[in-house]
Formats: C-alpha cells, structure tokens, sequence
C-alpha cells in the first residue's frame, strides 16, 4: 500500500511539473494577432505613382465596395500637379495618400532599368539628399490632406542611394514603410513594420489576385497588393480583373479587413505592444 501512495503522488507529481511545461511553452510562443470584427487577414491595396487610371477607374471603382486604399503619390509627377484637387478629394473619401517620393528615383545599373534618366538615378542622388526630399513630400502631402500620420513605398524597392541604405534616417518620419517584396506576410509577430513586403502585380486575372488574399486568411495574416495602371497606363491589371478582386472583398467582409497601410499598421503595431506597457 505504501509503495502504491508512493507512486500516485509521482505521478502526480510529474503531471503536475507537464501542466507547468506546457503553460511556460504556451506563454513563450506569440500569441496570433487577432484582426478587427474577427477577420481571418487583413488587405492592403495599394496604387503607385499617381497614375490617371487609378483617378479614373481605381477610385471609383473602390468607392463603389466601400473599400480603402493607399495611393503612393511620385509628387512631381503632372498628374499630381494637374488633378491636385481629386487628389484631395481622394483623400476627403478616407484613402491614404503615401510617399512615393519626389521623382521616383530608381537605381539605373539595376536590369531592365534603360528607363531610368540620368537625373533620376538613385546610383548618383546622396543619400541625405533623398531623405530631404521625401521630407518635403511630406510636407507637401500634409497641405494635401492635412495628416500627419503616413506609409512610405520605396520606389522600384530600392534601398540605396549612392550605394548608401537611407531608409534608417526616415524611420521617425513614418508608421511604416513597404520596402521588400512578397506580399503575404508570414507571421505577424515577427513582422517588421519598415520592411513590410509588397506583391507588384501586372497583367494578372482576377483569379490570381483572389488567389492571394485567400493564401492570406488561409495563414491569418496579410497581404500587401500593388497596383500600377489599372485599365490603362503602365504595369497595369485590367479593368476587369480589378473589379474581380474588389467584388470578392466586398462580398466576404467577414473574412477580410481592407484599410488604408497606415491603418493596418497602426493596429497591428498597437496589439504587438506588451499588456503590461499598455496599461502604464
């Protein structure tokens, strides 16, 4: 009998030291970001360059779902200076107006870069004279929509200039930065809010972009889609296969948080705050 209580309270003992196991191993490992109205992943739309099309077709086309974007504005750009006025409108309607730059500079001795002027080569622009200007953009982007709070996109995701990264100088300037490629987002926990990776898409159907916001709920996180020309312009996806897509948000609002970058951003970098630094 005694050898018998002996060994109960073993085990007892051992289930109790599993117990405290697996609640330190639980504790450990980060908990899942939980989305707003319990949505399975968040959307990010995004518009580069300040195109006609996105004016013409991408907006309207995204009022009609009730659905936010984030349109990266290259501010030199003459559809910026011409249609100065539905770019603020673009703003009233709750979309984000981002910093794409000034001029877009993109380094020419990358491939497939004879598009590049001389003028506008990030192999010859100093690097403090890049951080300058887009400081200027984002003053010229406050008299747009009068925020102050705003993303950055890197143009063409290039991260140096005269061979000098500068987007560590820019860090205080923004919430976060699209800067890396891959627009599904692994894991939220471990995301970095200023190397946030971005899916260019071109030519797509409406079945491949669905596709990635469905591989996106399927891992609970995000992803991050970039368009160009939509209808027309440049890298651009056809009218209809960007109203595909807007169709599907729209119609499964349950599954999918779409917001402005800025939003997202903000939420996500709020609930990734410790509990206890949240109550101080």
């Amino acid at each position: 009998m005694r050898a018998d209580r002996s060994h109960a309270r073993r085990v007892r003992v051992f289930a109790l030291a599993m117990l405290i196991s697996v609640a330190a191993q639980a504790q450990s490992l980060p908990s899942p970001l939980v989305w707003p109205h319990q949505a399975r992943a968040a959307v990010s739309l995004a518009y580069d360059d300040a195109l006609d099309s996105q004016l013409d077709i991408a907006v309207p086309a995204l009022n009609r779902h009730g659905l936010k974007a984030s349109f990266y504005l290259t501010l030199g750009s003459d559809t910026v200076r011409e249609r100065m006025a539905e770019w603020r409108e673009v703003a009233a309607q709750g979309h984000e107006l981002g910093n794409h730059t000034l001029f877009h500079q993109c380094a020419g001795s990358a491939p497939d870069r004879g598009w590049v002027s001389a003028d506008n080569d990030l192999d010859t622009t100093r690097a403090t004279q890049l951080v300058a200007q887009v400081r200027v953009g984002n003053t010229l982007l406050q008299a747009l929509d009068g925020r102050q709070e705003r993303t950055f996109a890197a143009p063409c995701g290039d991260l140096r200039a005269s061979g000098e990264p500068y987007l560590q100088a820019l860090k205080a300037d923004f919430v976060a930065m699209k800067s890396a490629f891959g627009g599904v987002v692994a894991d939220m926990q471990t995301l970095d809010p200023y190397a946030v990776g971005v899916e260019v898409v071109s030519d797509t159907t409406g079945a491949q972009l669905i596709a990635l916001v469905e591989r996106a709920a399927a891992a609970g996180t995000m992803v991050n889609i970039t368009f160009h020309g939509v209808g027309g312009d440049y890298l651009a996806v056809s009218r209809q296969a960007h109203e595909e897509l807007l169709h599907h948000l729209a119609s499964h609002r349950a599954i999918y948080w779409t917001d402005t970058f800025v939003n997202i951003m903000q939420y996500v970098k709020a609930q990734r705050i410790p509990q206890a630094h949240r109550s101080q």
